[in-house]
This record gives C-alpha cells, sequence and structure tokens, in this order.
C-alpha cells in the first residue's frame, strides 16, 4: 500500500514543478516584453587622406583637415578671407578654424611640415550622422600668404573602400602684398614675420600669380626659382576604409 502510494504522489509532485517552471517563464517573458529595445549605436565611418607635396621648394604647414556641414565653405574665390583663413595664409597657423564653430565639427591636424615630395595621411572616424564633407587647408610657407587645399568635398555618399583624387592650385588669400621682401615671409627661406593683422592686398581670395625672385628681376625678393611653383601644388586621395 505504501509503494501504491509513492507511486501516485510522483506524477502529481512533477506536475507542479512543471507548472512553476511554465509560470516563471511565462513571468520573464511578460517582462521582457515590456522592456524598451536597448538603443542601436551610432554608425562610425572612416576616412583617410593621404597628401602629397609635389612642389620643388615649398614646404607646407602643418595640415588642417576639417569636417563640415551647413554649407561651410574655408574659402570662397573672389571673396574676403575670414579671419582664421587669413592666420593661415600668412602664419600657417589653423587654431582658428577651431574657434569658428559654425559648420566646423572637427579639426584634425598635421604632423608637422610637410616637405617637398612628402606624403601625409590623415584619418578622420565620425559618427554617419555627423559626417558631410571635407576641407582641407595648408600653406606654402615660403610665399606671403599662398596656401591650397579642398574646399567642402562631399563624402556623405563614398562607399568603403572608395576613393576620390583631387590636384589642387595655390590660392593666394589677398590678405596681404606678394612683396618677398626679407621679414615677410614665415618659411625657411627667410624666417620673417607670419600673421599680421593689417591687410594691405585686394582682400579677395584667388588663384596665386605664383613668385618672382631674385633670378627673374626682384632684387629685393628672399626667394630663389627653386621656391617657384606651377599648379598643382598637392595631390590628394581620400578613401573611405570603414
Amino acid at each position: 500500500m505504501k509503494w501504491q502510494q509513492f507511486k501516485t504522489s510522483l506524477p502529481l509532485s512533477a506536475m507542479a514543478l512543471s507548472a512553476g517552471l511554465i509560470l516563471s517563464a511565462c513571468s520573464d517573458n511578460d517582462h521582457d516584453a515590456n522592456m524598451p529595445e536597448p538603443p542601436t549605436p551610432p554608425v562610425e565611418r572612416s576616412f583617410t587622406l593621404t597628401v602629397t607635396n609635389l612642389t620643388a621648394n615649398q614646404p607646407m604647414s602643418p595640415l588642417a583637415l576639417l569636417a563640415t556641414s551647413n554649407g561651410y565653405h574655408a574659402w570662397q574665390s573672389g571673396e574676403p578671407a575670414s579671419l582664421a583663413l587669413e592666420q593661415l595664409a600668412e602664419g600657417g597657423d589653423q587654431s582658428g578654424y577651431s574657434a569658428e564653430m559654425d559648420g566646423v565639427n572637427l579639426v584634425v591636424s598635421g604632423a608637422g611640415i610637410l616637405p617637398p615630395g612628402a606624403s601625409e595621411s590623415l584619418t578622420l572616424t565620425q559618427t554617419e550622422e555627423a559626417t558631410a564633407s571635407l576641407s582641407l587647408l595648408t600653406m606654402l610657407v615660403n610665399t606671403n600668404d599662398a596656401f591650397s587645399g579642398l574646399d567642402e568635398i562631399d563624402i556623405s555618399q563614398m562607399a568603403v573602400d572608395q576613393t576620390q583624387s583631387f590636384y589642387t592650385p595655390a590660392y593666394d588669400a589677398g590678405t596681404e602684398a606678394n612683396s618677398e621682401l626679407k621679414g615677410s615671409i614665415p618659411g625657411p627661406a627667410d624666417g620673417g614675420e607670419g600673421f599680421n593683422g593689417s591687410r594691405d592686398d585686394v582682400d579677395r581670395v584667388h588663384l596665386h600669380p605664383g613668385v618672382i625672385g631674385q633670378e627673374d628681376g626682384l632684387n629685393d625678393s628672399v626667394l630663389m626659382a627653386s621656391h617657384r611653383f606651377d599648379n598643382p601644388v598637392l595631390k590628394v586621395t581620400i578613401q573611405r576604409t570603414r
């Protein structure tokens, strides 16, 4: 009789245990269904810019890479240079762009002077929503106010491993006369003054006419024939790497 009672009680215990598990599972599922979905992490995209100095004897100031939006232009031909552009084109100083917040999201700085014939790569990583266009600037340091680069290049539709290549000319900031005089050029040809807030030129950005130098009759010039340049002065390749 005792054996019979044990046999009949065992299924009841198993049924009770199963019911408890089922109730527990239902409770967990109900709890999970009410929990908010975890936020989707932002998609990051990475771009590498490789910049090559094509000139014979014009070192470039540290590269300034800007991630821009809202139609921001680092410069516009025929328009006056901004203060930030004047500082960069006359003295290689890119710090003004970090202070210009309207449309400039990020500044990536090059490692240092980019010598003639040399190349340097810069990497920019941003969320998909933030990345819209890129601008690049650098000064030809053996000049009064020459610069080169890219303005507002659209990268929003670039696929992974896609590249864009550009050859860029030299521009004149139009803020300092191209006197080539001793004490007026910050590069190694002179070691003179960089930025000067006084504007004594046409006050509009335009293609640079080039330098003259002593050999071509500008006797007071501190520049030589090797400092002359033809366009283009830079090769720039943009690749989306992620």
